[in-house]
């Protein structure tokens, strides 16, 4: 019976851990009390004391008067030592950290380009001089060191919230000058890619000099297309002027031909699709913006591949051809007349073959290989092209015409590729 209970009795639960003793609130109160008493008289003293410790390892931080004339940082670490020093009297919850000071301190660093990494250093060096003064009370008062040891944990983790105040601050202040810099950049975009403006170069160099962006000889314009509407802005890196604020994002690429440009650029925009326009001189930004919404445009009719951010320089012959649409059709009409009777699927080939031998000016061997048929059906083709068109498929413009037409169909897929 007993191997029985054994076998399938239910292991007891665990009995619940018995709470951490605290050495602190060991000591006896009335030494807590002349503890408290010492520290918070000592308070000016030492907050003078940590403020000319702090000037003397970082002679460049600023000192920002309060209203009274007196140094927001000595208000600010003398009010921390009291929070801290009046929580240690009373023991209840976790010391509340003095609020506005310490953000304020983190939104300087923000606004003057510091890093927090220098403000943490600084309020590790307040800590530092706080516990050496804390530790000669504790000695003159009799505290035990196990106490003063839980003291100095307490004091890390209220620098912590001090700390948690700075950064709130800095992000405050990070958040404001990014939008202030977006806010800049944007205009200086607006006047850079303006067809007409006054005065550009006093104007341009002017607000390019409020974000830091030097004036390039050359930029090229880019139009985006947005993976999602949610898309996160690429990360296309400073020197790259980006607005996100338009449906199809525009950024100006600056010495887009530069070392390194083009590779960084395509590592960038994975994932997005679009259009670089040329290259052209700074002051004439507006023209290359304009071929790339010309591409962009022709990407969303299917007419240029889409899927990724194309150059415009490797489609000039798409761009050419396909823009001019209502000249091109009317110069179609009129050059392509004597296929008109041919019937569509026989016009077609007619048209294909033509285009081959204008290309090509080889014979019906070369045509045909081209074509990829018998050279006797080029042959038999090609006479009835003599038919139609007669005498003016011996005039130069007449020729380069209807190849400009054909080039224009093939672009649009009404004529299929030739081999090459």
């Amino acid at each position: 019976m007993a191997a029985t209970r054994s076998a399938t009795s239910q292991p007891s639960p665990p009995s619940p851990a018995a709470p951490t003793r605290s050495a602190w609130h060991d000591v006896p109160r009335y030494q807590v009390r002349r503890f408290a008493e010492l520290a918070m008289a000592d308070a000016p003293a030492l907050a003078q004391e940590i403020l000319s410790e702090i000037q003397r390892e970082y002679p460049n931080l600023p000192v920002v008067l309060d209203e009274s004339g007196e140094p927001m940082a000595l208000v600010g670490i003398r009010r921390a030592i009291e929070v801290f020093v009046q929580h240690l009297e009373t023991s209840e919850g976790r010391p509340t950290v003095p609020p506005g000071v310490f953000q304020e301190f983190g939104r300087g660093e923000g606004l003057n380009g510091r890093s927090l990494d220098s403000l943490q250093a600084i309020y590790r060096l307040g800590v530092r001089l706080a516990w050496r003064r804390f530790a000669e009370i504790g000695q003159r008062v009799d505290i035990p060191p196990p106490a003063m040891y839980e003291l100095v944990d307490a004091g890390y983790e209220y620098l912590d919230g001090l700390v948690d105040q700075s950064v709130r601050g800095y992000a405050e202040a990070a958040a404001r000058q990014a939008g202030e810099r977006l806010r800049l950049q944007r205009r200086l975009m607006e006047l850079l890619l303006a067809e007409h403006h006054r005065d550009p170069a006093d104007a341009l160099t002017e607000r390019a000099a409020r974000i830091g962006w030097p004036l390039p000889e050359k930029v090229a314009v880019g139009v985006l297309l947005r993976p999602a509407r949610e898309a996160v802005a690429p990360a296309v890196g400073q020197g790259v002027l980006l607005d996100m604020e338009y449906e199809q994002p525009r950024m100006v690429v600056p010495e887009p031909e530069a070392g390194g440009r083009p590779e960084l650029l395509h590592r960038a925009l994975t994932g997005w699709s679009g259009a670089i326009g040329p290259p052209v001189a700074l002051a004439d930004a507006a023209k290359s913006l304009r071929w790339a919404e010309a591409a962009v445009s022709l990407m969303e009719r299917r007419l240029l591949p889409a899927g990724d951010v194309l150059y415009c320089t490797e489609h000039t012959e798409a761009l050419v051809l396909l823009q001019p649409e209502e000249l091109i059709d009317d110069l179609a009409v009129r050059c392509l007349a004597p296929l008109e009777h041919c019937g569509p699927t026989h016009g077609r080939r007619l048209a294909e073959t033509l285009l081959a031998w204008l290309e090509i000016r080889g014979g019906a061997p070369e045509v045909a290989a081209r074509l990829g048929v018998h050279p006797q059906t080029v042959r038999y083709r090609l006479r009835q092209i003599r038919e139609l068109w007669g005498d003016e498929m011996d005039d130069p413009d007449r020729r380069f015409e209807l190849e400009l037409v054909l080039r224009a169909q093939r672009l649009r897929g009404v004529l299929g590729e030739t081999r090459r």
